[in-house]
C-alpha cells in the first residue's frame, strides 16, 4: 500500500471521531495558529505538518438576507462550529502521536469557515487552489532556494500545498465545491452530504463520503410504510436539492398500490 493510499485509509477511519468526540484534550497550541484571510479577512485556522489538510467547517451560520452580496456571515455556530474545529485539531493530534499509523509523517490542517454558504465555500475553495498553485509553482522554479531561513519556514507553512478538503456539511454546497476541487484532481471527503447526486463517480469522481446517501433513508421511509399498512401517503419537503430529491426517490420505488400526494393546495 503506497503511503498516499495509506493516508486516505487512515483519514477514512479516524474522521467518524471528529464528530463523536466530546471531551477535548489539551493540546500543544504552539502548533496551531490564527491567520486572516489575506482576500478576505476570514480567520483561518492551520495546523503545520509533512502533509495539509483543507477543511470546510461552517463555524458561523449563514449570511442574512441582506448580506448575501457582501458574504458577511452570521453568528458563531459553537456546537457545529468551534467544537467541530477543535475536534478536527484533536483528532490530527492523536494520529500525529501513534507510531504506527504514519511513522514518519506529520498531518496538518488549514480550516476555513464555509458558512453554511456555497458562495462562501467557493471563495475559500478558491484559497485552497490559489495556495497549492503557488507552493507548487514556488517549488518548479526553485524560489524556496533564494529565501533566509525564517522566510522559507514561514512559506513551508502557510503555502504548502493541500492534499485533500473535508468537508462541507450541506450536499448543495458540497457538489459546488467538488465541482471546483476536481478540476485541480483535489480529493473531498464530505462528513454529512447524503444527496445520491454524489455518488454518480462519472460526476463527482474525486469525491468520497463517511455517510450513506439518500437512497437508504427513502428506502427506511417506504419499509414503515409497509410496516403498518398505511393506505395513503404524502410528502411534504423542504426546499432545495435535499428535499426535492428525496421526495422524488420515495416517489420513484414505491411499489405499494396506494395513492401518493407530492403537493398539496395552497391554503
Amino acid at each position: 500500500m503506497t503511503s498516499c493510499n495509506k493516508m486516505i485509509g487512515v483519514l477514512l477511519v479516524f474522521f467518524p471521531a471528529i464528530f463523536l468526540e466530546i471531551d477535548i484534550l489539551p493540546r500543544n497550541t504552539g502548533r496551531k495558529i490564527l491567520l486572516s484571510g489575506a482576500s478576505s479577512q476570514r480567520s483561518v485556522a492551520r495546523m503545520d505538518g509533512d502533509v495539509i489538510i483543507g477543511a470546510l467547517f461552517s463555524v458561523h451560520h449563514q449570511p442574512p438576507a441582506e448580506k448575501v452580496p457582501e458574504r458577511k456571515c452570521g453568528e458563531i455556530r459553537e456546537q457545529y462550529g468551534i467544537q467541530r474545529v477543535e475536534a478536527m485539531f484533536h483528532t490530527l493530534d492523536k494520529i500525529n502521536s501513534d507510531p504506527v499509523l504514519l511513522p514518519n509523517i506529520t498531518l496538518g490542517s488549514e480550516i476555513r469557515d464555509s458558512c453554511w454558504h456555497s458562495s462562501v465555500a467557493l471563495e475559500q475553495s478558491i484559497e485552497f487552489i490559489r495556495d497549492s498553485l503557488i507552493s507548487i509553482r514556488d517549488d518548479k522554479d526553485g524560489i524556496n532556494r533564494c529565501m533566509s531561513e525564517a522566510q522559507s519556514q514561514h512559506q513551508a507553512r502557510v503555502k504548502k500545498p493541500i492534499a485533500g478538503v473535508i468537508g462541507p456539511g450541506s450536499s448543495s454546497v458540497a457538489i459546488q465545491v467538488q465541482n471546483l476541487l476536481q478540476l485541480f484532481d483535489i480529493p473531498q471527503i464530505a462528513y454529512s452530504a447524503t444527496s445520491i447526486d454524489l455518488s454518480d463517480k462519472t460526476l463527482y469522481k474525486y469525491f468520497l463520503r463517511v455517510v450513506p446517501s439518500d437512497t437508504l433513508q427513502a428506502r427506511a421511509m417506504l419499509d414503515i410504510v409497509k410496516r403498518y399498512n398505511w393506505t395513503y401517503v404524502s410528502a411534504v419537503h423542504t426546499e432545495g436539492r435535499y428535499g426535492k430529491s428525496n421526495a422524488h426517490r420515495i416517489r420513484g420505488i414505491i411499489f405499494l398500490p396506494i395513492p401518493f400526494c407530492h403537493s398539496f393546495p395552497q391554503i
